[in-house]
């Protein structure tokens, strides 16, 4: 028998040994969930009074903590496995094995090698860390069916356009990170893409909150006023376009 084979009969085997009704395999790696939830009791605000939330839907998990990232930590910088201890007494406590817990700024990072497709989102004017796991298979299919319901047809760009216009409630948002995808580019060069004759206010705005959320960053950071500033997409605004078979077509 050869081995690949042979591996097959052992597999089947394994499976009728354990009987139909065996634990599955879960979609989304359980230390991913583990991670997130213990980096979400051990580093949110508890100065703001409101509960963690999980919020369960068809193509995402969403957990939300109470408290934006602390002093100049941002969204790229956690990634990274920066961190910054909010409670030094919870965390001595946690660290004796009360809690999973396995080192300060490694959580995110261990989180990130189980499963990519991970959003995070600072809102720091509504004083919210938000982490969002998305469900590949099924976001995947949902936008194959909805695809074949459509008459109109409608371009993937539109569909992953619409989804973001959702996400970040702004259309005008939405189509920013779409344009930085494929260039950096300065507010004036974003307005003339956009088919705006100046800079509004609202893109201003817009530009402001992508900033703050740590979805586009600034390419000349220590003179946010310059006339040569640009902006373009964190590895965070990146991953918001990284939807199933969703490569930009050049």
């Amino acid at each position: 028998m050869k081995r690949d084979e042979l591996i097959r009969t052992i597999s089947l085997g394994e499976h009728f040994r354990r009987g139909v009704d065996a634990p599955g395999v879960p979609e989304v790696p359980e230390p991913v969930f583990e991670e997130l939830l213990v980096n979400a009791l051990v580093h949110r605000d508890y100065l703001v009074s409101a509960p963690i939330r999980i919020f369960i839907f068809d193509d995402r998990i969403e957990i939300i903590s109470p408290g934006h990232l602390p002093d100049n930590l941002t969204v790229e910088k956690i990634r990274q496995g920066n961190s910054i201890i909010r409670n030094p007494i919870l965390v001595s406590y946690v660290a004796k094995g009360l809690l999973p817990y396995h080192g300060l700024g490694s959580g995110i990072k261990r989180a990130l090698e189980k499963w990519q497709y991970i959003d995070f989102i600072d809102d720091r004017d509504g004083c919210l860390f938000t982490a969002t796991v998305r469900r590949l298979e099924l976001a995947d299919s949902q936008l194959t069916k909805n695809t074949e319901n459509d008459n109109s047809k409608q371009p993937l760009e539109s569909r992953l356009e619409s989804r973001l216009e959702s996400r970040l409630e702004s259309l005008l948002a939405a189509r920013i990170v779409f344009l930085l995808a494929d260039k950096e580019a300065g507010k004036a060069r974003l307005a003339s893409l956009l088919g705006h004759r100046t800079v509004s206010g609202e893109l201003h705005k817009q530009v402001r909150r992508l900033l703050q959320f740590g979805i586009v960053e600034m390419t000349i950071p220590d003179k946010p006023n310059s006339r040569l500033q640009k902006y373009r997409l964190t590895e965070a605004g990146r991953s918001m376009l990284a939807f199933p078979g969703a490569g930009r077509k050049e």
